[in-house]
C-alpha cells in the first residue's frame, strides 16, 4: 500500500516565501527587477571580457565562468518562483523538481569550486608576482575551471541518485520556494538517514575544502601586503582581493549558517531567507562589486561605450 501511494504522489506544491497576499505584486516587481538587473549585468560582463583581448587572462576567465554559473544559478530559481507569484497553482511535478535541484545543485557547487581556485589565481599574482605568468598559463586556468564545473556536475549526480530511493506518500507541499534537497528530504516516506549523511560528508567536505582554501590563500596574501613598504603597492593589492573577499563572504556566510546552526521550529522561513540572500542577491551583487573595484573592466567598458558613441554619432 505504502508504494502505491507513493506512485500517485508525483507532484508537490512549492509554497514559496511566506508574505501576505496583497504583496504579491509588489514582490514579483521587485524580484522580476532584480533577475533583469541581474541577467543585464552578468552577461554584459561576460560579453566584455570575451570581445577584449586584454581581459583573455585569467583573473577574467575565472571571472566570467564566475558570471556564468550566477547566470546559471539565478535562471535556475527566479523564474519559476515569479510565476508562483501570480500563480493560483503551484504545483510543480516530481520531474520538473529533480531538474530544478540538479541544475542549482551543479551551479551552487560549481561557485564554490570557482571562488576557491580565483583565491588561488590571487594568492600566486600577489606572494609570487615573478613567477605568475609561469605557474597560472592560460592552460591551467582551463583546467581549473573545467574541473569546478566536473566537480560541481559529479557532485549534484551523487545527491540526484540518493534522491532517487526516496518515496512520497504523505506530504507533497514542499516548503520552500525552490525544490532543494533538505525540503525534500522532510517530507520523504523513506528513512533520509543515508541521504542527510551523504550531505553531510560531501557538501561538508566540499564546503571545508574551498573555504580552508580561500582562508589560506589569503593568510599568505595578507602577509605579504603587511610587508609591503610601498603604500600604494599595499592599496593595489588590497584593491584588487578585496572585491573577491567580499563576495566569498557574502556567499559562504549563508551557506554555513544554513548548515551548521542547530534545527529550530523557525529553521524552514529562516532557510528560506538564507536561499533568496545567496540564490538571488549575490548573483546580482557579484558583477557590481567586481567591475566597480576593478579598472580594468572600468576602462574596457568605458571603451566600448565611447566606440559605440562614436558609431552612433556617424
Amino acid at each position: 500500500m505504502e508504494n502505491k501511494n507513493a506512485t500517485l504522489l508525483t507532484e508537490f506544491i512549492l509554497t514559496g516565501l511566506l508574505f501576505q497576499p496583497e504583496w504579491k505584486i509588489p514582490l514579483f516587481l521587485v524580484f522580476l527587477v532584480i533577475y533583469l538587473i541581474t541577467m543585464v549585468g552578468n552577461l554584459g560582463l561576460i560579453a566584455l571580457i570575451w570581445n577584449d583581448p586584454h581581459l583573455h587572462i585569467p583573473m577574467y576567465l575565472f571571472l566570467g565562468n564566475l558570471a556564468f554559473v550566477d547566470t546559471w544559478m539565478s535562471s535556475t530559481v527566479t523564474p519559476k518562483m515569479l510565476v508562483n507569484f501570480l500563480a493560483k497553482n503551484k504545483m510543480i511535478s516530481l520531474s520538473e523538481c529533480m531538474i530544478q535541484f540538479f541544475s542549482f545543485a551543479i551551479s551552487v557547487t560549481t561557485e564554490c569550486f570557482l571562488l576557491a581556485a580565483m583565491a588561488y589565481d590571487r594568492y600566486v599574482a600577489i606572494c609570487k608576482p615573478l613567477l605568475y605568468p609561469m605557474i597560472m598559463t592560460n592552460k591551467l586556468c582551463i583546467r581549473l575551471i573545467c574541473l569546478s564545473f566536473v566537480g560541481g556536475f559529479l557532485h549534484a549526480l551523487l545527491h540526484e541518485s540518493f534522491l532517487f530511493r526516496l518515496t512520497f506518500c504523505d506530504s507533497n507541499i514542499i516548503h520552500h520556494f525552490y525544490c532543494d534537497i533538505v525540503p525534500l528530504l522532510k517530507i520523504s516516506c523513506t528513512d533520509p538517514s543515508i541521504n542527510f549523511l551523504v550531505i553531510f560528508i560531501f557538501s561538508g567536505s566540499i564546503q571545508v575544502f574551498t573555504i580552508m582554501t580561500v582562508l589560506v590563500s589569503y593568510s599568505f596574501v595578507l602577509f605579504t601586503i603587511l610587508k609591503k613598504k610601498s603604500v600604494k603597492g599595499i592599496k593595489k593589492a588590497f584593491s584588487t582581493c578585496g572585491a573577491h573577499l567580499l563576495s566569498v563572504s557574502l556567499y559562504y556566510g549563508p551557506l554555513l549558517f544554513m548548515y551548521v546552526r542547530p534545527r529550530s521550529p523557525a529553521a524552514d522561513e529562516e532557510d528560506m531567507t538564507d536561499s533568496l540572500f545567496y540564490v538571488v542577491i549575490i548573483p546580482l551583487l557579484n558583477p557590481i562589486i567586481y567591475s566597480l573595484r576593478n579598472k580594468q573592466v572600468i576602462d574596457s567598458l568605458t571603451n566600448v561605450l565611447k566606440r559605440n558613441i562614436l558609431i552612433v554619432s556617424y
